[in-house]
Parts: structure tokens; C-alpha cells; sequence
């Protein structure tokens, strides 16, 4: 059976590869590519790009450092080699879209370590756990894309085998990396405040560990020490970086401009400073802003995401919480009517029940925000999988849970949004061909009903002004004809080229506004969740056109 589970494994973790690099055309939420990716390709690579608020000057709400250390890098990587003739076409769309993604990619099997080295302590059974862990669509799809919850996750992972140990004999051992625990405590916060609340549970795990192996205050006092000295200094690191990022301090300037003293110089730099954690925090802990990007009610977390995600994982999880708390209940009320005292649920218990409050504690927290996305829920794999390795666990759903992770690989790996990146692809083919290098070409590239395209995937120099991007997300159909319309009759130059990027769902509305197309292009497959096929059309001979993406290109 090992050795079966092994070779399962390996064979997850090649799919896992290969899917990367095929790649998936699934596109899930545009944080895929506005969070990093897009931001990095203006910076690095020159490219004309659309830079979200939160990375405007004005609003710095996300810390740079983990762009540049991800997407940076490997944009850099392709530009180096294009530059130094290795590769002449090193920039295209596809490594502007695989590359980060493979570094991702090769993150994500720090999940697999983690599991591994966590399996033994926590009594899971490890290569029943790296199945579950490399067989969900969660590590399949989620993981290799460029999230900041990504990142989290991994983050999760780590701290969770850093306060995790076991002596030789079998006994829990005191943790002795107090300063990497501060480091990763504060660089989850800079990455996503809400690891917080991932690492609640961790934390307090570690500190009663050091306090109940500690009889020497002073040992007591050092670990903690270490960890406040550790978290402030990588905290002073991301501020540093993200102050010069956003707001283009030169201490140059500042000294030789105003001819100060150094402390005037301090002075002015700690009015510049930027903390984006907390105006990241300011900016969420308004329900108006949270309103903006959707309402949710509490419970969406518990009854529809975490179902969404892990399948009958989180229910069996659900089922055993409950029966967790009601024998603590019972224990509750027997020890007050015999002893007229507590009974103390221990948080260095070792097994299920402190695994199920390292997934429902952040669970919990997460609940108290409106604003309620699957994917923010990526991390708690960790400890999911490890519950429900133990013995005896998920065994009878074995076949329910395999096809559970089909549907959902094939869901959002291939179909959700599915046409938009192969229609960059496509687009950036012809921008970039040789007729269009010969002699000037103007391009204009309206979408609409799908998700925010990326700029980046067309590599378009800054420089280069013949390609406008319009993107009318989902406008209405009378908004949508009034700026076809207005394009088709002010065609402004001989080869001038229209084309409009819109979802077979909503094809018919195109076709309203009076206008006739010269070539059009469909590709499949897309589905859009906001404009779904009705299911009469789908089982009718039209079902290709209502699952696919059409490019329109506009008569004159």
C-alpha cells in the first residue's frame, strides 16, 4: 500500500508539473495577475501594463517585496536572457504567463515537505497524506497560480513545521527556532494581514510548549526575545523596501535638496514611511469599501466555500468538530458538578482535536468579514489533510473524493474563464506578426463580459501607442452598442482593426447593435459563472458557441 500511495504521488506531482507548463487556461480571479505579475512586467519588463489601486502611490495597500521576489525574479530571468542573446524571443506571452507560475509551481512542493515532516507528529499516516494533499484540485489549480494566498499558505506550512517537534523518545520537544518563527509571523502579516489568523492557533501552540518545558524565567524570557527582535527587524526590512517603492525616496535628494541635519532627514523619511499592512486593514475594516467587491453573508465560509474547496473533507471535519465540542462539553459539566472546577483543554494536546482548531479557529476569523472568497480559504489544506489521514479516516470516500477533484481541476483549471488567456495568446501573435511589423497597424481590443484582461500577456512596450485596451467589463447592452457603434464609425486611419472580445452567453447582444464583422474566432472552451449557459441552449447543437469566446473582428 506504500508503495502504491508513493507512486501515486509522484505520479500528482508530475501532472502538477506538466499542467503548469502545458499551461492551464483557467483563469480564476484577476488577483492572479494584478497581485504581481502585472505589476512586475511594467516595472521590470517595460511593458504597458494596468497597475491596481493597491499598488498606486496614492493607496499602497500590498508590500512589493513578495512581487519582486517571485514575479520579479523571473521576469528578470527572461529579460537577462534576451538581452545577453540566449534566447532571442525569451518575451512572449507564455513566458510572461508560465514563468511565475513555475516558480509557484516548484513552491508548492513545501506543502508536500511539510505534510510529510507534520504526518508523523500529528499521528497521519504521511503517504495518505501526500495523496490527498497532491491529489486535491486545490493543490493542482490554486497553488500554482501567483495569489498572495498562495503565499500564505506556504508561509502557514512553514510555521506549522517550525512549532511542531518531537524529541527522540517520542515526547514533544521545545521549539528552538523562535527567531524564524518571528520572521515568518511577520512577513504572512506584510504579505496578507489575515495570516494572523492562521497563525493564532500556532502561536499559542509554541508558547505553551516553551512555558511548560521552561522552568528558568530567564530561558523563558530569551525565547520571546528573540522572536520580538526577529518579527521587528523583518518588519523594518518590508517597510524599508515598500517606503522606497512607493513613495521614490532618495536619501541623495532628501539631503542635498533641503541641506538638513541627519535627524531632520530621519524625520522627513518617517513622515514618508509606508506600513502597508495597516492600510491594508484601514481599507478592510470599512464595510463600504468591503461592499465594493461583494457581500457575503457570515456563514459563506463554512456552508459554501470550504464545501467548494475541500468536498466531504470539510464535512467530515464539521461532523468531528462537533462531536469534539460536545464530549468538552460534557467534560465541562461533569468536572464543575464533581470538582467545582475547569477542565482545561490542553493546546499541546497532540492529534485531531488541536488539528481541527488550527482549521476552524481561522475559519472562524475569516467569518467575520462580509467579504468571503474561496480561495482565501487555500491555506487550511494543511491541516485538513492531516486530520483526515489519521486512521480510519475518509477511507469509505475514496471514490467520492476522486471525483470530487476531477470536476474541480476541470472546472477552474480549464473551463472557468477559460477562453481569455488563449485569446491573449492569439492576439499577441497577431500584434506582434510580420505583416503587423512592416507597416504601422493601430489595434483596438474591446472586452466585454469577461474577466480583466491582462495587459502584460499582450507584450506591448510602454512606448508603443498603436494598441488601445478597452475593457467594459460587464456593461450593459445599450453602454456596449453606443461604443461599438462609435467605433465603427470613426475609423481613423486605412489599417486601423477592431476587435471585440465578448462570451458566446452574451454573442446576441453584438448582433443588436447593428454592426456587421469581416472575421470572427471562437475559441473553447470558456464559461462564464456571470453570463452562464442556459441549459435548453446547451442541449441543443449551439452548446460549442455557448461554451467559448468569440473575437470579433469589426467591418469597416
Amino acid at each position: 500500500a506504500a508503495m502504491v500511495a508513493r507512486a501515486l504521488w509522484a505520479l500528482l506531482a508530475a501532472l502538477r508539473a506538466s499542467w503548469c507548463l502545458l499551461p492551464q487556461s483557467g483563469y480564476l480571479h484577476p488577483d492572479e495577475f494584478f497581485q504581481a505579475p502585472e505589476v512586475m512586467a511594467g516595472d521590470i519588463l517595460n511593458l504597458r501594463v494596468y497597475y491596481p489601486w493597491e499598488f498606486l502611490s496614492s493607496s499602497p495597500c500590498r508590500t512589493v517585496v513578495f512581487p519582486l521576489m517571485t514575479s520579479g525574479v523571473t521576469y528578470w530571468v527572461i529579460k537577462s536572457l534576451q538581452q545577453l542573446d540566449i534566447c532571442s524571443s525569451c518575451i512572449n506571452s507564455y513566458t510572461l504567463l508560465v514563468s511565475p507560475r513555475l516558480l509557484f509551481t516548484i513552491f508548492s512542493f513545501i506543502l508536500d515537505y511539510s505534510v510529510y515532516r507534520l504526518a508523523p507528529f500529528w499521528g497521519a499516516d504521511p503517504w495518505k497524506a501526500l495523496v490527498l494533499l497532491a491529489g486535491s484540485y486545490v493543490t493542482l489549480v490554486f497553488y500554482t497560480r501567483t495569489f498572495t494566498n498562495t503565499l500564505e499558505g506556504l508561509l502557514f506550512a512553514l510555521l506549522m513545521v517550525l512549532i511542531s517537534s518531537r524529541k527522540s523518545s517520542g515526547s514533544s520537544a521545545e521549539p528552538t527556532s523562535s527567531s524564524l518563527i518571528g520572521v515568518i509571523t511577520t512577513a504572512g502579516f506584510f504579505n496578507r494581514p489575515t495570516f494572523l489568523a492562521f497563525a493564532l492557533m500556532p502561536l499559542l501552540y509554541w508558547a505553551s510548549l516553551i512555558v511548560d518545558s521552561q522552568k528558568n524565567i530567564k530561558t523563558l524570557i530569551n525565547h520571546f526575545l528573540k522572536f520580538i527582535l526577529c518579527a521587528c527587524f523583518t518588519a523594518f526590512v518590508f517597510i524599508t523596501a515598500d517606503t522606497f517603492y512607493f513613495t521614490s525616496v532618495s536619501f541623495d535628494n532628501l539631503y542635498s535638496t533641503n541641506k538638513s541635519s541627519l535627524i531632520d532627514v530621519i524625520v522627513q523619511l518617517c513622515d514618508k514611511v509606508v506600513v502597508t499592512p495597516f492600510n491594508f486593514l484601514s481599507y478592510n475594516l470599512n464595510p463600504h469599501n468591503l461592499a465594493l467587491h461583494g457581500s457575503h453573508p457570515r456563514v459563506t465560509h463554512f456552508t459554501v466555500n470550504g464545501v467548494m474547496l475541500f468536498g466531504i473533507l470539510h464535512i467530515l471535519a464539521i461532523g468531528a468538530g462537533f462531536k469534539m465540542l460536545k464530549k468538552y462539553v460534557h467534560q465541562l459539566m461533569l468536572v464543575r458538578w464533581c470538582y467545582r472546577g475547569l477542565p482545561g483543554l490542553l493546546l499541546h494536546s497532540e492529534g485531531s482535536p488541536t488539528l481541527l482548531l488550527f482549521y476552524f479557529v481561522p475559519l472562524a476569523f475569516l467569518s467575520l468579514f462580509s467579504h468571503q472568497e474561496p480561495r482565501f480559504l487555500i491555506p487550511l489544506i494543511l491541516p485538513l489533510v492531516l486530520f483526515s489521514a489519521s486512521p480510519n479516516r475518509a477511507v469509505k470516500w475514496k471514490l467520492l473524493i476522486v471525483v470530487f477533484n476531477l470536476l474541480g481541476a476541470l472546472l477552474f483549471g480549464c473551463l472557468h474563464q477559460g477562453g481569455l488567456i488563449p485569446c491573449l495568446f492569439h492576439l499577441e501573435q497577431l500584434i506582434h506578426s510580420p505583416a503587423s511589423s512592416g507597416h504601422q497597424r493601430h489595434y483596438t481590443l474591446l472586452f466585454a463580459h469577461t474577466y480583466m484582461p491582462p495587459r502584460s500577456l499582450l507584450n506591448i512596450k510602454k512606448t508603443d501607442v498603436h494598441v488601445e485596451v478597452i475593457d467594459m467589463a460587464g456593461a450593459g447592452e445599450e453602454t456596449l452598442c453606443q461604443t461599438v457603434e462609435q467605433r465603427a464609425s470613426t475609423f481613423t486611419c486605412r489599417d486601423c482593426h477592431i476587435f471585440i472580445i465578448i462570451p458566446g452567453t452574451v454573442r446576441a447582444t453584438i448582433t443588436n447593435c447593428g454592426v456587421s464583422f469581416k472575421n470572427e474566432t471562437l475559441i473553447f472552451p470558456h464559461l462564464s459563472m456571470e453570463d452562464p449557459p442556459q441549459i435548453p441552449v446547451l442541449s441543443s447543437g449551439n452548446w460549442r458557441s455557448q461554451l467559448g469566446l468569440y473575437i470579433l473582428e469589426l467591418n469597416r
